[in-house]
């Protein structure tokens, strides 16, 4: 019998280590190619392990709370045949023979585009078990054709047999192939002169005081909150706008809304939509920094910060916002909010923002100084509204009347973002939402 080690595989860009929440399967159970043997979590999001092979569980090397780091074997199968089995075998430290040599070059020689895009699927956003990427590597499929296959499996998971059946479906014609670009090298940047990072002063706990240990996702947060102040020259601008018109509209059509729709109509989504077409407007406000070169977004991306029930914060992100009308936004939030309540998100879900917003007035807030979310340059902190007297200006003259207003907090990183952009920016969003129209139909 042959054993076959199972990894922890890549679940994105920034994720290193996940803590193993539960095990599906025990040692003993059968398991089935593709099948998910553990869920586990990460920083943000819960996921699924599958095994690409079949096989008995015969041995687990964590416990469920365990902190495993990305390529640690963290069980081992027993399949039939001879040997064991490893999902990622060390390169042999003998040397190869010139003939055999000569052998690889003329085959690395041969190697096509497709081949190419086979060291790309670890920088895909999405998670794909290590038999769907090997399936996709033997058949030619590239990461763009991988990531547009509807997956069927937990959280929209591709699994084997949705691999297969695209396969299938692209030899009988059905499909497009896409053709995939060779990958650019990256750009080598001049070493950073590393400083002594300042010591914290000392804290003495006395006895009547409580010590309680930070969470995973707390330490993780603190150190990602404490890294973009030290990494981005973070400026505000503050304006005040005056959204009467969005709360009467709101309030005039909300129940329609909910009707037509089934959909709950909050403030959120209209000041998503105007927050994406003031990015259209000033795209240099859609960046990112890379060591002495600056990376235009293309895609309008919004991060939407949501608080979690245990007191931390998740950013899941709006891909393509700036293409929703108000029906597709609203869906798109409420599905968003509901998912991070419900700790339901995917790691897909919380990656690929370029632009982020935060509601302080959720808790009360008129204003905030929000930290910008690396590598992004900037985010905007919408405040509470309130009901305020206010001069009114009229053909007839000046008068006081009541107003629903609030103020835009705008921090953005002045390595990159001038005075004068990080105020035209707030200052349209701003604009955008006090002419909003009325008689708008949803």
């Amino acid at each position: 019998m042959a054993k076959f080690e199972l990894k922890l595989p890549k679940m994105g860009e920034s994720v290193a280590e996940a803590t193993i929440t539960t095990w599906l399967k025990e040692v003993g159970d059968t398991i089935e190619m593709d099948d998910a043997v553990l869920e586990i979590a990460t920083d943000k999001v819960d996921s699924e392990v599958p095994c690409e092979v079949e096989g008995v569980l015969v041995e687990k090397l964590f416990e469920v709370d365990d902190v495993v780091k990305v390529g640690q074997t963290i069980a081992i199968i027993e399949t039939e045949g001879e040997g064991s089995v490893d999902t990622a075998p060390e390169e042999s430290k003998e040397e190869v023979a010139p003939a055999a040599a000569e052998v690889i070059e003329n085959e690395m020689a041969a190697v096509t585009e497709t081949a190419t895009a086979k060291a790309d699927f670890s920088e895909s956003s999405k998670f794909y078990s290590p038999l769907v990427k090997n399936i996709a590597t033997a058949e030619g499929i590239s990461v763009a054709e991988l990531e547009n296959i509807s997956g069927t499996g937990k959280d929209g998971r591709v699994t084997k047999n949705d691999i297969l059946q695209f396969v299938e479906d692209r030899k009988a014609g059905k499909t497009v192939v896409t053709k995939v670009e060779p990958a650019v090298a990256e750009q080598k940047t001049a070493p950073v002169k590393k400083t002594a990072a300042p010591k914290a002063a000392p804290v003495v706990a006395s006895g009547e005081d409580e010590i309680i240990e930070m969470t995973r996702m707390g330490k993780l947060i603190s150190h990602h909150m404490v890294e973009s102040v030290q990494t981005s020259a973070h400026v505000q601008s503050f304006i005040e706008a005056d959204v009467t018109n969005i709360w009467n509209w709101r309030k005039k059509v909300k129940g329609d809304f909910m009707k037509r729709e089934g959909e709950n109509l909050t403030f959120t989504p209209i000041f998503m939509e105007a927050v994406a077409k003031a990015i259209r407007d000033f795209p240099m406000i859609n960046i990112s920094v890379s060591g002495d070169t600056i990376i235009k977004k293309k895609n309008i991306n919004l991060g939407m910060a949501a608080a979690l029930a245990d007191g931390n914060l998740i950013v899941p992100v709006i891909k393509n916002a700036d293409q929703l009308n108000l029906v597709g936004m609203t869906k798109a939030v409420n599905d968003l909010a509901n998912r991070a309540r419900n700790n339901a998100l995917k790691p897909d879900d919380i990656q690929g923002g370029t632009y982020t917003v935060t509601n302080v007035g959720t808790f009360g807030s008129i204003m905030g100084t929000p930290i910008i979310n690396q590598p992004q340059v900037a985010i905007l902190a919408l405040g509470a509204i309130r009901k305020v007297p206010a001069v009114i200006e009229t053909p007839d003259g000046d008068f006081i009347g009541i107003r629903y207003k609030m103020f835009l907090s705008h921090s953005y990183d002045h390595r990159v973002v001038n005075g004068a952009l990080g105020g035209q920016f707030v200052q349209r969003v701003k604009d955008y939402l006090e002419a909003f129209d009325v008689n708008r139909e949803f």
